[in-house]
């Protein structure tokens, strides 16, 4: 019998997945099991509000290419929360339309790499969101931490719980290096999950 704490601990993975990748997976997988979830929520982002939609696959390519690459995985969910919305996606509207959804007493983990983290300031209501979820920053092997625990005394007075760091090898790939990759004629297989591969190459996504 499942632990009812452990049935409301759950990840956010939001991002354009442009394409989705296995950095994204192995990251979803390692907080799944770092921080007990009882699943991961992937949110393909709708219209980005920092980013041109001219470099970005349509919203539904993405999404299908993110159902694609986590139907394997029983705990992981995609959701079009983002993909349905009208206008641009912010991080605060989400975070409130799942916790309408999921109640209260639901614990939000925001999965996300930790360059983003360091641009939370630059986000819509930062302040409401920090109060609605905590942060698990992910970041490479090696990576410089001094700049998040910086933010971390900044926003969260120094309440270790809300932001926490969580290292993946496998962010080493990245997506920008993959829509390269296309665009140079260069192989991507292994890179992102072959069923993702075959989308892009059917498609003719990044060309």
């Amino acid at each position: 019998m499942k632990n009812k704490k452990q049935d409301n601990r759950v990840g956010i993975m939001g991002g354009t997945f442009n394409p989705i990748h296995y950095g994204h997976l192995v990251t979803a997988q390692e907080a799944l099991k770092q921080f007990n979830l009882n699943k991961v929520i992937f949110i393909p982002t709708g219209e980005p509000p920092h980013k041109t939609l001219a470099k970005i696959a349509s919203a539904e390519d993405r999404y299908l290419m993110t159902v694609i690459a986590t139907a394997s995985n029983s705990n992981f969910i995609v959701s079009r929360i983002e993909i349905d919305k009208k206008g641009k996606s912010y991080t605060i509207d989400t975070v409130r339309e799942l916790r309408k959804k999921y109640g209260k007493e639901l614990s939000l983990y925001f999965i996300t790499g930790a360059d983003a983290i360091l641009e939370i300031l630059t986000w819509k209501n930062t302040e409401e969101i920090i109060t609605l979820c905590s942060f698990i920053a992910a970041t490479r092997p090696g990576y410089n931490i001094s700049r998040i625990e910086d933010l971390t005394k900044k926003l969260f007075n120094n309440n270790e719980d809300k932001i926490s760091i969580m290292e993946v090898p496998a962010l080493a790939i990245s997506s920008t290096d993959i829509r390269y990759r296309i665009k140079s004629g260069r192989p991507i297989n292994y890179l992102l999950p072959e069923g993702v591969c075959n989308y892009i190459l059917k498609h003719g996504l990044y060309k």
